[in-house]
């Protein structure tokens, strides 16, 4: 499926209508790529530019740094990294699908979200769902072993998001003052609220930036692949029945090859990212680039992608269908059961955007409908606005995160 998937990217990019003109200095353009990071300005922090380790990399932009691996109820091993303030209340930034921390690092000091909180004084947690690049690790499994990646979003929201909290609520003895998901980051998050309502209370607010629960209306082009979610042994094959699109040195090559500056115009590769996500030129940052090709995709599993897949054919949020079979063996039922985000009382504020592809505004409206205790909605007042603006968007302070600070002041009841 890797090569599959690098094959489609050439083919959006436009790859092979250069390829004939490129191909005979490819070598140096190779070699010229693999240069480049270490051509920065001394203004500009990315996370691209040199093989520092990543607290390193924090602490280079002049921050303090901490990393911290903990051990989930089912045996995997996360880490979690901080920007320490001990006289500050604690804020968890949890990151979306084939993301990683990184996602609130890449913009820099003054622009991504995780360094926008620590410089209000905020104790800044962000994790790492199971399965990424950051969180590939299991007390008796390899990752090598299927039995590694039979997980989905409920597995993260069960006990990845519980163990997160546990952790940081025993280190700094004080309740999680927020929790900001992006994308998968706020699906992990309602199901935590519904099938673990004690870890649930311990969190004071939770924030979702693209709330992504239902998604019966979403615009991008991936909707055409969800169809064959019907036939999962089938989706499996076609997928990989493990791992789906892992960090790896040969996607990071392609990836440049395909988008690198120097290799093809840069309008052609944000242009695919546009194609999933929603078109927004003018919010984009083409500067970061490098930095987003060095640490994307940090992988997942398929059964992941797989149970995306069925929310949208089924236009339920709901556990993983096995079938009826085995949903009978598991769940006891033919079907299996919806998430009761009825019972929910957690205060929740949900931030969305009228161009965002993945989290169209009729779902998430849907979702506000459910959710009986949504203290604050705001549709981010900029038309084109897309998924992936909330991390990386030219004004996303000012569009978003000063809208994101005004609601972690709340008086919540």
């Amino acid at each position: 499926m890797q090569l599959i998937v690098i094959v489609y990217l050439l083919s959006l990019c436009g790859f092979f209508d250069f390829a004939a003109a490129g191909i005979l200095d490819l070598p140096q353009r190779v070699f010229k790529m693999m240069e480049t990071n270490k051509e920065q300005s001394n203004s500009t922090y990315t996370f691209s530019q040199d093989n520092l380790n990543m607290l390193q990399r924090i602490r280079k932009a002049g921050y303090p740094a901490e990393a911290h691996v903990i051990q989930t109820e089912d045996g995997y091993l996360l880490t979690l990294y901080r920007i320490p303030n001990k006289n500050g209340s604690p804020v968890l930034l949890q990151h979306g699908l084939l993301c990683s921390f990184i996602d609130f690092l890449i913009p820099g000091k003054d622009k991504g979200l995780a360094f926008v909180l620590a410089n209000h004084g905020y104790d800044v947690w962000m994790g790492n769902f199971r399965g990424n690049t950051h969180s590939k690790a299991h007390i008796s499994l390899s990752s090598s072993d299927s039995k590694f990646w039979n997980f989905s979003f409920h597995e993260m929201g069960v006990y990845d998001l519980p163990a997160m909290i546990l952790y940081i609520t025993n280190i700094t003895s004080q309740p999680l003052h927020t929790y900001i998901g992006h994308s998968m980051g706020t699906t992990a998050s309602y199901v935590m609220a519904a099938e673990r309502p004690e870890i649930a209370q311990m969190v004071r607010l939770i924030i979702s930036l693209a709330p992504t629960a239902f998604l019966n209306h979403i615009k991008s082009p991936i909707r055409f692949l969800t169809p064959f979610a019907e036939n999962i042994e089938g989706l499996l094959y076609f997928l990989g029945e493990d791992e789906f699109l892992p960090h790896s040195f040969i996607i990071q090559l392609m990836g440049k090859l395909v988008c690198d500056m120097t290799f093809i115009q840069e309008k052609i590769c944000t242009n695919l990212l546009f194609l999933i996500l929603g078109f927004d030129r003018e919010q984009f940052n083409i500067n970061l680039m490098p930095s987003i090709l060095s640490n994307y995709p940090a992988g997942t599993s398929t059964k992941t992608l797989v149970h995306f897949a069925q929310g949208h054919n089924s236009g339920k949020f709901r556990q993983y269908d096995y079938g009826c079979t085995k949903n009978l063996q598991i769940y006891n039922t033919p079907e299996p059961p919806d998430y009761n985000l009825a019972n929910i009382t957690t205060p929740f504020a949900m931030v969305y955007a009228e161009n965002d592809w993945l989290s169209s505004i009729p779902d998430v409206k849907r979702l506000i409908s459910l959710l009986p205790n949504v203290v604050d909605e705001y549709k981010v007042p900029f038309p084109d606005f897309n998924h992936l603006d909330f991390l990386w968007a030219v004004d996303a302070p000012q569009l978003v995160y000063n809208k994101v600070l005004g609601i972690m002041k709340m008086d919540i009841h």
